[in-house]
């Protein structure tokens, strides 16, 4: 079996293994990255037609306070930014449309909010904003709501920003410290939501750069079949015919393959509590159209229906052709309809309708529609009985972990892109200590 030798070995090439192989060559450390299949993992771009489909959610939550940022300014990753117009996000109200409320632009502006509840409310952003308001892990945060007697123009306020941002059409599943720590950052930024020019594609094709630049080596298509131990430490990680070895090991992979290749570890007890897990399942619904169809919104969500439509092309020019248009609808989808044909075929005839009422005339010019039945959001759905994996476990000293089920920052992508981060500096901060020893 042919054995290569590596500083660091990162099993999993989704957006957490790319972040961290190309964080630690840049610092200078020899990486080989391992993916089973193609790289990106669920943040994957393809093209119809002339339009570029992302696979997954692929806006940036409050860019300016993002780990990618941070990312992008020390790797000097040559991506292009278009940031979301906050009055143009809009809730439906049925007859008419008013803008959210994520900033105090967005407070000033809605609809949904009138005289002392504006002030009641920015109370509370305020609050939150400063770290007073954080929540409570054991309450969630529909409880925490109720036990303080908010007004029921706030209360109603803070249920729709929870099922907003949080992909859920149940608030008393959402922990209110994961609320709260979350629009703390959302609050302090000046730049609510972000799209990459390009999409996932241009990300990934960044970090392969910055990888092979620094020496690092990439292996598609190389599934991990076994680890190897000594003395409490992994030495290397097998497959059918290459050995990897490294004095450190980042697992980038979910819950469930972690817990098939680390079964025989000093771990398995540990990893059992994390692997059984629910993600966040949604069904997306794009729809490329040959003219623009020209709205006062760009975002446009109903909090009755479960649903909400964004114009991707609005904010990523190459999403599609020159004069086309690229939709893409989300509906939140209850556990009960996963697997569930018959409400898969309704929850598209309900986007169908949602895009007849706000984006009248989009069947004539329709090119190319896209479905996903049930794409997996968010590997972990973070409710009252699950939290994230965490990125190390003192029984396993040289193996850490990242990806968007482990206890990052922030939620969806922003999760894999802090897990990563932070694993990459720890291991940077280990080597620097031994050197100084």
């Amino acid at each position: 079996m042919k054995n290569s030798q590596y500083d660091v070995v990162i099993v999993g090439g989704g957006l957490a293994g790319l972040t961290s192989a190309a964080y630690l060559a840049y610092h200078g450390k020899k990486v080989a990255l391992l993916e089973r299949g193609k790289l990106g993992g669920r943040a994957m771009t393809i093209q119809l037609k002339g339009y570029q489909f992302n696979f997954g959610a692929h806006a940036i939550y409050a860019r300016d306070t993002s780990y990618l940022t941070k990312i992008e300014q020390e790797l000097d990753l040559r991506i292009h930014w278009e940031d979301f117009s906050q009055l143009k996000a809009k809730y439906d109200m049925g007859e008419e449309a008013t803008v959210i409320t994520s900033n105090i632009g967005g407070l000033l502006q809605t609809k949904l909010l009138k005289g002392f509840d504006k002030f009641r409310f920015a109370y509370h952003m305020l609050f939150t904003t400063l770290g007073f308001e954080k929540g409570d892990p054991n309450l969630s945060i529909q409880e925490w709501i109720e036990l303080r007697k908010i007004s029921p123009a706030v209360k109603e306020m803070m249920l729709n920003l929870a099922t907003t941002n949080f992909f859920s059409g149940d608030p008393d599943s959402i922990p209110s410290d994961v609320f709260f720590n979350y629009y703390r950052r959302l609050f302090k930024t000046n730049i609510p939501v972000s799209f990459i020019q390009g999409g996932w594609k241009v990300l990934i094709e960044e970090y392969k750069r910055v990888i092979k630049e620094n020496n690092g080596v990439i292996f598609e298509k190389t599934k991990i079949t076994d680890v190897v131990t000594e003395q409490g430490r992994i030495t290397e990680v097998q497959t059918k015919k290459h050995a990897f070895s490294g004095e450190q090991f980042i697992f980038a992979i979910p819950p469930e393959e972690l817990q098939k290749l680390l079964h025989g570890t000093a771990i398995k007890p540990e990893l059992e509590r994390y692997t059984d897990y629910e993600p966040t399942y949604v069904m997306f619904y794009d729809v490329g159209l040959k003219k623009r169809i020209e709205s006062d919104y760009t975002y446009i969500f109903d909090k009755n229906r479960q649903i909400f439509v964004t114009d991707i092309s609005y904010y990523d020019t190459e999403a599609a052709p020159e004069g086309g248009q690229l939709l893409q609808a989300v509906g939140y989808l209850k556990q009960s309809d996963i697997n569930d044909p018959t409400a898969h075929d309704a929850m598209v005839e309900k986007m169908e309708r949602f895009y007849d009422k706000h984006f009248p005339g989009w069947r004539k010019t329709l090119a190319i529609p896209r479905a996903s039945k049930k794409p997996v959001l968010q590997a972990i759905r973070w409710t009252m009985n699950q939290r994230g994996l965490p990125l190390h476990f003192e029984a396993l000293p040289n193996v850490f972990f990242a990806g968007d089920w482990c206890q990052g920052y922030g939620q969806l992508s922003e999760v894999s892109f802090s897990s990563a981060y932070l694993v990459s500096k720890s291991i940077l901060n280990q080597h620097s200590a031994i050197n100084n020893s």
